[in-house]
């Protein structure tokens, strides 16, 4: 099954956050360094939210019951949104202990070694995220493809502190070991908000693309003879489904065989081309200026409808 595939490779990202812990830990251990404190941290919250994010994968997989009639798909958006703030609480402790750093300053050993631990395990983390971002938007997974980013921003952390750790060796200036953390921690901080802003945006029914609307409003037109009309076309994104409902507007002497021949004609249309799409047609005579009156959906046409 689809579920089944797509948690093991968050089994994946458990797997590879806890070796890089392994590694990190290790690197610090050697060092002192506080950016590589950090960026071990940093794990630390990926195996978290790794967990967080393979548990409400297992919640999302359930089917539609009484009390979640639309099914439980937008538990992704909570645990994207959750992963975020982890995200962001990891820049923020990175910041915090650098700036602790800077005024409590400590020699650096071994940066060698614990730089090529470091680069070790951002490889490891760089293989596995890419891999999850492109199975992610594969499938529409908002879970994989965050989890995929967070551990992305792990790569350009340690990159990041490894190059403090060179700038150290090199210039034997220890306080460019906090700085070059503060800076990471900050743009870590605005991925964080990034993956907080998509996860808000789920939750509150946030509409699909606008192009992949639009190629909805084409596939509609194509579909159906001169003579009707479409209107009032709502789209939200919920977990990996997608749900959009629309006013189909028919001559008022269609039988209601005729009507429901055509809307289901349509619906398959749409399934044929997003087989998550779950598609709900009203049906109105188009030669009633109350099927042109809707209040409550006034403004959430595009221009030019």
């Amino acid at each position: 099954m689809l579920s089944s595939s797509l948690k093991s490779w968050l089994l994946l990202s458990v797997l590879a956050a806890l070796l890089t812990i392994g590694l990190k830990s290790a690197a610090y251990l050697l060092t002192g360094s506080v950016g590589l404190l950090s960026d071990a941290l940093e794990s630390l919250i990926n195996l978290i939210a790794a967990i967080t994010a393979y548990l409400s994968m297992i919640y999302s997989a359930r089917p539609a019951d009484a009390n979640h009639t639309y099914g439980h798909e937008k538990i992704e958006f909570f645990s994207a949104g959750l992963e975020g703030a982890l995200v962001i609480v990891a820049g923020l402790g990175m910041i915090v202990l650098a700036i602790r750093r800077l005024f409590h300053d400590a020699p650096l050993e071994e940066l060698a070694i614990g730089g090529g631990l470091s680069l070790l395990a951002s490889l490891i983390n760089g293989v596995v995220g890419v891999l999850l971002i492109r199975v992610g938007r594969r499938h529409n997974s908002i879970v994989l493809e965050a989890d995929g980013k967070h551990l992305m921003t792990d790569v350009w952390t340690s990159v990041g502190v490894v190059g403090g750790l060179a700038l150290v060796w090199l210039t034997r200036i220890q306080w460019l070991d906090s700085a070059v953390a503060i800076l990471i921690g900050g743009n870590i901080v605005f991925i964080g908000f990034a993956l907080v802003r998509r996860s808000f945006d789920g939750l509150m029914d946030h509409a699909i693309e606008p192009a992949e609307q639009e190629a909805i409003r084409a596939l509609i037109r194509e579909n159906t003879p001169p003579g009707t009309d479409f209107h009032a076309l709502r789209t939200r994104q919920a977990g990996a489904r997608q749900f959009v409902d629309f006013h189909l507007l028919v001559p008022g002497n269609f039988t209601v065989r005729e009507a429901h021949d055509l809307g289901m004609k349509v619906e398959a249309a749409l399934t044929a081309k997003w087989p998550s799409l779950a598609t709900t047609v009203h049906l109105e005579p188009i030669e009633d200026e109350a099927s042109f009156q809707d209040n409550a959906l006034r403004g959430i046409e595009p221009p030019g409808r």
